[in-house]
């Protein structure tokens, strides 16, 4: 039995909808507008009722208007969309989080952490999130692993000298802090880009959506 048959009357989640290759398309539009499909490899015809949720970070009106997405597969998916806001753009929920995965990570290495300093609150509420929530979450798990006390240890390019320009420097544009914040960490790395300990994992990207901001920043290794 696959998912939509295990989901028959109930709720399947499908994440990352913006990855799936085109072959593949036109076989989940058959299940959405029909409500059947057959076993791979098999004949019987199998009838399902089930409420679907996806969810991307990609443009899918943008790629239906260039050939990169099913236009009709995108009206389908799009009957009732609920637009989530970069962390950047709320950075209200940025403490509740850091708070969360403080004792989440502190519980899983027994640690026992329970001050967040302000000065570390103010610096990620002023980074810009070019990872968003994935990236916020290795930040935090980086942090606690290097705390030895019960106060979370601050990370060395959150300090006050790297989250704010001083008055006589000028400021960078978000393109440009995010080029050299991708830039510090494939140093860290020494430009490893995928595996666990890779850049986009750090980041909380999918590798090639790393590279692909590479390509755009114009970022490449010193040869």
């Amino acid at each position: 039995m696959g998912r939509f048959e295990v989901a028959d009357k109930g709720t399947i989640f499908l994440d990352e909808i913006g990855e799936l290759p085109l072959d593949l398309q036109s076989k989940l539009l058959r299940v959405l507008q029909e409500g059947e499909f057959e076993r791979v490899g098999g004949t019987q015809t199998f009838k399902v009722n089930v409420r679907v949720i996806a969810a991307t970070n990609r443009n899918l009106e943008q790629l239906s208007k260039t050939g990169q997405y099913r236009p009709d597969l995108y009206y389908r998916l799009n009957v009732f969309p609920i637009h989530l806001p970069t962390l950047r753009e709320r950075d209200g929920d940025i403490p509740l989080l850091a708070q969360y995965f403080v004792r989440k990570f502190a519980t899983n290495l027994g640690k026992k952490i329970d001050r967040i300093p302000e000065r570390m609150i103010t610096a990620l509420q002023r980074y810009q999130w070019p990872g968003n929530i994935r990236e916020l979450e290795h930040i935090i798990e980086r942090a606690v692993i290097l705390s030895e006390g019960p106060e979370l240890e601050p990370i060395d390019w959150l300090s006050p000298a790297s989250s704010q320009t001083s008055g006589n420097e000028k400021a960078l544009t978000l393109e440009e802090m995010e080029r050299q914040h991708i830039t510090d960490i494939l140093q860290q790395t020494n430009w490893r880009v995928s595996g666990e300990k890779g850049a986009a994992a750090i980041l909380g990207l999918k590798p090639t959506t790393l590279e692909a901001r590479m390509k755009k920043l114009g970022i490449s290794r010193p040869s």
